[in-house]
C-alpha cells in the first residue's frame, strides 16, 4: 500500500449505482450537488480554510477517491492527507446586476467542471465577495461521498469549528468515526434472507407504475435538464397533521408516502402502484452510526395495495408496518432487488422516488463570535429518476418535487404537489374516511374538469379524483 493511502474497501450499495450512473453518462452531471449562501458581516477566510482543513483530517470520507478500472469490483481509497481546494473571487467592482449575472454563470461553470472520482477530494468551496462585508459561498461536492445526513452533520461541525478558528481556539470533537465500519456491517449482513423478503414482495410486480399520464406532449428543449418546484403547507395544517400522526401512532413520512402512494393510484388507475423510497440506511445495531459521515441512504421499492373500499387509518397503518419491515432490508442493493423481481432486465422498477428527509437541512448557523449571518440558501442537484417527489418536515412542511424538464412541464408538477397538498389535507379533515372517499377536486372543480379535460395540463379520468 502506498504511503500516501490510509485504507481501501468496497462501496455502500448507493455508492456503487451513483459511480454507475456518472461513469455512464458523465456529460449529465448526476448526483452533482452545489449548495449557494450569501453570508454577511465579517467573514475569516483563513479561518474558513482552516476549518475546512480539520474536518478533512476528521473525516475519511472527505479523504477518498474511487478506482474501478482493471478490477472485478470498485474500491474507494481513504488518503493520508487531502488539500480541499478553496478558490477566492472579488467581484466589488461589478454592479448587483452584473453579479448576479455573473453568479448565474459561475454556478453554471461548476456544476459543468463536475468532479474526477479518481481525485479527491470530491468536494470544493468558493467565497466570492460581493461587497465590505457581503459574501456568496458556494459548496459543492458528489453524492458519493456525503448523503443528506452526513451534509448536514459536516456543515453543523464546519461552523463549530470556525467559530473556534476565529477565537484561535482548539475545537474539542468527538473522534469521527470511518465509513469502514459500516463497509464492514454490510458485509455481515445476509443477502439469502434479503431476497426471500424482496421475491416475495414483489412477486406480482411486472412493470413499473408509469407516469406517461403526467408527461407533456411537447418536451421542452432545456439547457438544464433538471428543474424543482416547492410548496409549504401552512403551519396549522402542519399541526394537524403531526397531532393525526401521534393520535393514531403513525409517522409523517408514512403520511406522506400514503399521499403519494394514493395520488400514483388515482393518476395511473390502478389499485398497486410501485415507487422508490429513499431510505437512511443507518443500522441501529452499528455503534456511532448517527454521528457517522458517508453515504448511508438508499433507494428501494415500495409496492402499495390501494384497495378502494379500505379505510384510511387502517391502510396507513398497513403501510407503515410495511416501511418499518422494509428498514431489515435496508442493506440490499437495489441492483440485487431488481434482479429478484418479476420486471426485465433493463427496465427500471419504479420511476418516482419518495424522500422524507427527517433531519436537519444544510443551513449556515448565525454566529455572534464570528460576526456573520447567512439567507438565500439555494440548492442544486439531480439524480437519474425523472421524478423525486421530496418532504422536509419544520413548523411548515415542505413538499418539494425534483423533475426532469424534458419530461414533465412545470405546471404539472405544481399541480401534483396541489394534490399533495389536498390528500394530506382531506386525512385531517377525514381520517375516517374509505379511499375512494378521499377527493381530490370539490364539485364546482370537478364538473369543470369534466368539461375542460383537454385543456388540463396531464391527461386524467376526472371520475377518480
Amino acid at each position: 500500500m502506498s504511503a500516501d493511502i490510509q485504507d481501501i474497501y468496497e462501496l455502500s450499495p448507493l455508492q456503487k449505482g451513483i459511480l454507475f450512473h456518472g461513469l455512464y453518462a458523465p456529460e449529465e452531471g448526476l448526483y452533482f450537488i452545489q449548495f449557494s449562501y450569501a453570508m454577511r458581516g465579517h467573514l475569516n477566510v483563513e479561518a474558513l480554510e482552516q476549518a475546512w482543513q480539520q474536518l478533512v483530517a476528521r473525516h475519511t470520507i472527505l479523504r477518498t477517491s474511487f478506482y474501478w478500472e482493471e478490477i472485478d469490483k470498485p474500491l474507494q481509497v481513504v488518503h493520508c492527507q487531502v488539500k480541499v481546494p478553496l478558490v477566492q473571487q472579488d467581484w466589488r467592482n461589478l454592479e448587483p446586476t452584473e453579479q448576479a449575472e455573473q453568479l448565474k454563470a459561475f454556478l453554471k461553470r461548476d456544476r459543468q467542471q463536475g468532479f474526477d472520482f479518481s481525485q479527491a477530494p470530491l468536494t470544493r468551496m468558493t467565497v466570492i465577495r460581493l461587497g465590505e462585508e457581503s459574501y456568496q459561498i458556494v459548496w459543492s461536492k458528489h453524492h458519493l461521498i456525503l448523503d443528506g445526513w452526513s451534509g448536514s452533520l459536516v456543515i453543523g461541525e464546519f461552523f463549530q469549528l470556525y467559530q473556534a478558528c476565529c477565537r484561535g481556539q482548539a475545537m474539542r470533537l468527538p473522534p469521527g468515526i470511518p465509513f469502514k465500519n459500516y463497509i464492514a456491517w454490510l458485509r455481515q449482513q445476509d443477502l439469502a434472507k434479503a431476497e426471500h423478503y424482496w421475491r416475495r414482495m414483489l412477486s406480482d410486480i411486472y412493470e413499473p407504475t408509469p407516469l406517461t399520464y403526467l408527461e407533456s406532449q411537447n418536451p421542452a428543449q432545456q439547457e438544464e435538464r433538471y428543474d424543482e418546484v416547492l410548496l409549504s403547507l401552512s403551519a396549522d395544517t402542519t399541526q394537524q397533521l403531526q397531532t393525526l400522526a401521534q393520535q393514531y401512532r403513525l409517522t409523517l413520512n408514512t403520511l406522506f408516502q400514503g399521499a403519494w402512494a394514493l395520488l400514483l393510484s388515482r393518476y395511473s388507475g390502478q389499485d398497486k402502484v410501485i415507487y422508490g423510497c429513499g431510505v437512511s440506511g443507518r443500522p441501529v445495531d452499528l455503534p456511532g452510526t448517527e454521528s457517522m459521515v458517508g453515504v448511508f441512504i438508499n433507494t428501494l421499492p415500495i409496492c402499495v395495495d390501494v384497495e378502494p373500499s379500505q379505510g384510511l387509518l387502517s391502510w396507513l397503518s398497513q403501510l407503515q408496518t410495511q416501511l418499518v419491515e422494509m428498514r431489515q432490508y435496508e442493506y440490499t442493493p437495489l441492483t440485487e432487488v431488481q434482479g429478484w423481481s418479476q420486471v426485465p432486465r433493463g427496465t427500471t422498477l419504479f420511476e418516482s422516488i419518495v424522500v422524507f428527509e427527517n433531519y436537519p437541512s444544510p443551513e449556515v448557523s448565525n454566529s455572534e463570535d464570528a460576526d456573520l449571518t447567512s439567507d438565500d440558501f439555494s440548492a442544486f442537484y439531480k439524480t437519474n429518476y425523472p421524478l423525486n417527489v421530496i418532504g422536509h418536515p419544520g413548523p411548515q412542511l415542505s413538499l418539494g418535487i425534483n423533475y426532469d424538464c424534458r419530461r414533465f412541464e412545470a405546471t404539472t408538477i405544481t399541480g401534483i404537489l396541489q394534490h399533495l397538498e389536498l390528500v394530506l389535507e382531506a386525512m385531517v379533515a377525514r381520517p375516517n374516511i374509505q379511499l375512494q372517499e378521499l377527493q381530490l377536486l370539490t364539485a364546482a372543480q370537478k364538473q369543470l374538469a369534466q368539461t375542460l379535460a383537454l385543456a388540463m395540463p396531464f391527461s386524467f379520468d376526472p371520475a377518480l379524483f
